[in-house]
């Protein structure tokens, strides 16, 4: 029903997660509410993303250049390493300002039913880099799951004898949150974790 360019430009926002139908409609038609000059910065910041944005040789954060904006910074704590399963991540992190060290981005995470093994995350070169550098702790911030627990068991295992402390994030029963409502993996890691009364 709609003029072919009104189609494909909504066949082109259901592209993206999360976009049905409808929603797609509705910011189809917004773009012919918008000017000319903002429909050009429009695609053209959809072809400069896909055109520019490459992963870091280091760490895999995403980048515009060689190399991203903490690898080249001198400042970092080269001691500490941060591994994670998703570039999106370390710009949570990042926003935050608390973490001062370096990062690792894996592929995703080990999940043997689904056929994803250590290879195809690129453990190895997360193993070389931890090698060649100066890293007296390695965190893994992984989701709490059953894959993230997977990958940081393999992780731990590959490293030892190399003198490295490996830590994960604290995780556990959210504040407010009631007991009913919480899956068994966090109720068991929250049991695990439990601190001393201080």
């Amino acid at each position: 029903m709609y003029p072919d360019s009104i189609k494909n430009l909504v066949e082109a926002f259901k592209y993206l997660p999360g976009i049905g139908q409808k929603t797609a409609e509705r910011y189809a038609f917004s773009v012919l509410d918008l000017d000319e000059e903002q429909v050009d910065l429009f695609a053209n910041s959809l072809q400069d993303v896909k055109k520019n944005i490459h992963n870091c040789k280091v760490c895999n954060i995403l980048t515009e250049d060689d190399y991203c904006f903490i690898c080249t910074n001198d400042t970092r704590n080269k001691e500490v390493l941060c591994v994670v399963d998703d570039v999106k991540t370390v710009f949570v992190f990042e926003s935050m300002g608390m973490f001062k060290g370096h990062y690792h981005v894996l592929d995703g995470l080990i999940s043997p039913l689904e056929g994803i093994n250590p290879e195809d995350i690129g453990v190895g070169k997360l193993i070389d880099r931890i090698r060649n550098s100066s890293f007296r702790e390695i965190i893994f911030a992984f989701k709490p799951s059953i894959e993230g627990e997977t990958t940081s068991l393999y992780i731990k295992r590959v490293l030892d004898g190399l003198n490295i402390k490996t830590t994960r994030l604290a995780s556990g029963v959210p504040m407010g949150a009631d007991m009913e409502y919480i899956d068994n993996l966090t109720l068991e890691r929250a049991l695990s974790d439990r601190k001393e009364l201080e």
